[in-house]
């Protein structure tokens, strides 16, 4: 029997020698088929005995066991469903077996295998188990019968994955890469952290030492880039290729379900590998595709690292939690340096203060470290690293909560001296962090109350959000606005859950978090009547308690500190109250509020602050008194404020009393 052209694409001497073991079975098979017709045509002693090939010859001489033989042992095969398999691989690589097929169906329009075609042909012993779904051939998806016949005169062929497997190729199948993607391994793997690699070696650990059932590792936490890493260093120890699957490419009925599970578990026999399940991306999942997490862990049974942000829990499944913790400060400070090298040593202590602000993945650290390599002499150096630093949560914080640009300075802020000591107190506990808790150790005494939290309390317009913006500015950091009402949810557990995603963002940049409208869930602690009440205070309870450990400065704000539960205030940090601004604060907001290139004329500050309104209102007032002098074009002058005034108070749902007004214009 002539051979396939294909073989002239075969290069390795394992390949050659392989699909050398392979024709010569089929040449083997051919002959049995030869035998049949012959039989059929009554011509069986004119049958010529060929020349045939010992495949098992061939087979001694190879390196590694010929593809075949690896898949029958692996799969399980019998020798009945190993004959029907070589059937189908026959009919697309050998050139006379279509024409053996249409003769022993005594008909030339079916020229491919059948299951009732290898029964009449074939005298090894056979069951009908063979060709049920149970068997190994349909079980494994090895073969596909056609549709609208039945099964025992189903037309069958190959599964295309297999024909390139038992031809010599790497193992891969192109069902799954619709949805598995096979990770680029380095080699060797980026070192771990001391605290990361014990967590790798653990994990392979129990991964090879599972005889039956392979146990679920669950790898929990934040850092995805951290988890990711682990997992790359379990597939570099054990030599498994590892396959990363979305959660969101689980499919969602049953059947498609089983056929993913099915077609990984035969990669899996023919080619260990590690799968790496991402149960937490970015994008929101649909209920049922959540609910296919469970059967998925349930029925798969292969080596297998799911991702997660908290532990999950499935009744009756054996999983084993690993909590992958941020990398610490002595940890990042040895990466810092490490990624400087000798630049490191230009930077006067900066990199503690990185360190202790910034919670980056050692990836990260690396590309800061390349970004200004050889630039040990640049004056700007320790900017640009912090700005890199800065940059880092901005993608994940931008979809969560509304950046603020932070313009505002000390000198624009008008406050009581009490209040602005406290506003400079927190600046001093932001800068001296690292010596705090790092140097001095109150981190390693305990690890509870080490987040910077505050409270700034007072009326619409008194300079709460100026106040945050001025400590953004003074750090160079990220201030974010978020509103509270809106990320409260009134099911169950929602709220937990928007909250963390905001934290566990801002965690990265060491961004300035603030809370509007605390007032929203910080209301004073009522007796738990029903579930409500008391998910309301777990809903508090959770934002303190994650307040309490953020690495950066959280604030809230509120309009109304009197409605506050005192037992929640005492777990803020500061509190500073924004007074109504008095008159002669007032005359000094007015003189701070506009820019030094704006003309003016005329302008009595004593009289502007009799307006009984507060910062935020002036701010209003100027801006629209501004636009109307522009129109005119003139400069900015007490006529053009009244007016403006007047429009505000409007807004207000107030009048303009003679007493605020006296003296303001000629009249």
């Amino acid at each position: 029997m002539s051979q396939s052209p294909l073989s002239a694409t075969v290069q390795t001497p394992w390949q050659q020698s392989n699909f050398n073991y392979l024709t010569a079975v089929l040449g083997n098979v051919g002959h049995q088929l030869n035998i049949k017709v012959a039989q059929l045509q009554n011509q069986l002693d004119q049958l010529l005995q060929p020349d045939l090939v010992n495949p098992a010859e061939i087979a001694a001489r190879m390196e590694s066991p010929p593809a075949l033989e690896t898949l029958c042992r692996c799969l399980a095969l019998s020798e009945f469903e190993r004959y029907v398999l070589l059937l189908c691989v026959g009919r697309v690589i050998q050139t006379r077996f279509p024409d053996l097929f249409a003769i022993i169906h005594q008909n030339p329009a079916l020229n491919y295998p059948t299951f009732k075609l290898a029964y009449n042909s074939f005298q090894a012993p056979h069951h009908w188990s063979t060709i049920t779904p149970q068997g190994a051939l349909r079980r494994w998806q090895l073969i596909q019968e056609s549709s609208g016949d039945d099964i025992f005169h189903a037309r069958l062929q190959v599964d295309e994955s297999i024909l390139h497997y038992l031809l010599g190729e790497p193992y891969q199948d192109f069902q799954l890469t619709k949805v598995l993607s096979r990770a680029t391994m380095v080699v060797p793997p980026l070192p771990l952290q001391a605290s990361h690699q014990q967590i790798a070696q653990q994990v392979a650990t129990f991964l090879t030492n599972a005889v039956d059932q392979p146990p679920i590792v669950q790898l929990c936490g934040t850092g995805v880039e951290q988890k990711w890493a682990i997992a790359t260093a379990v597939s570099h120890q054990l030599q498994w290729p590892l396959y990363s699957l979305s959660v969101e490419h689980l499919p969602t009925e049953p059947h498609q379900l089983k056929a993913l599970i099915t077609r990984w578990q035969r990669l899996v026999k023919l080619t260990p590998s590690l799968l790496w399940l991402d149960a937490e991306p970015q994008v929101k999942r649909e209920q049922a595709q959540q609910s296919a997490i469970a059967p998925f862990l349930q029925a798969v049974g292969t080596p297998l690292i799911v991702s997660t942000i908290q532990r999950i829990f499935i009744p009756r499944l054996s999983i084993i939690p690993f909590e992958v913790a941020s990398l610490s400060y002595q940890e990042q400070l040895g990466l810092w340096e490490t990624s400087l090298g000798r630049t490191s040593a230009h930077l006067n202590g900066h990199l503690s203060t990185l360190a202790s602000q910034f919670n980056l993945s050692p990836a990260t650290i690396q590309a800061a470290g390349l970004s200004v390599a050889g630039d040990a002499d640049d004056p700007t150096l320790p900017d640009r690293l912090w700005d890199f630093c800065r940059l880092q949560a901005r993608p994940q914080l931008e979809s969560l909560a509304q950046r603020i640009d932070a313009d505002a300075t000390w000198d624009e802020l008008v406050l009581p001296d009490r209040e602005k000591q406290v506003l400079r107190d927190i600046t001093a506990q932001l800068r001296q962090r690292a010596k705090v808790y790092q140097e001095w150790g109150f981190a390693a005494k305990t690890k509870r109350g080490l987040g910077l939290s505050a409270l700034f309390a007072g009326a619409s317009g008194t300079g709460k959000t100026m106040a945050a913006e001025v400590l953004a500015r003074e750090f160079k950091l990220d201030l974010y606005r978020i509103d509270l009402s809106a990320v409260m949810s009134k099911y169950i557990g929602e709220t937990e859950k928007n909250l963390r995603k905001i934290f566990d963002a801002a965690e990265t940049g060491g961004a300035i978090l603030l809370f509007d409208e605390a007032d929203a869930l910080f209301g004073k602690r009522s007796e738990v009547k029903d579930s409500h009440d008391r998910h309301a205070n777990i809903e508090v309870s959770y934002l303190l308690q994650r307040m309490e450990s953020y690495q950066g400065l959280a604030i809230l704000t509120t309009n109304l500190k009197d409605s506050l539960d005192q037992a929640f205030l005492r777990r803020i940090r500061f509190i500073v109250t924004f007074p109504f601004p008095k008159a002669g604060d007032r005359s000094e907001i007015w003189q701070r509020i506009f820019p030094k290139q704006m003309p003016t004329q005329d302008l009595d500050f004593r009289k502007l602050g009799r307006l009984d309104v507060t910062g935020g209102n002036i701010r209003s007032i100027a801006l629209n008194a501004a636009f109307i002098a522009a129109d005119a074009n003139e400069p900015v002058m007490m006529k053009h404020i009244l007016r403006a005034a007047q429009a505000e108070y409007i807004k207000l749902n107030r009048a303009l009393t003679s007493a605020e007004i006296k003296g303001w214009v000629e009249q």
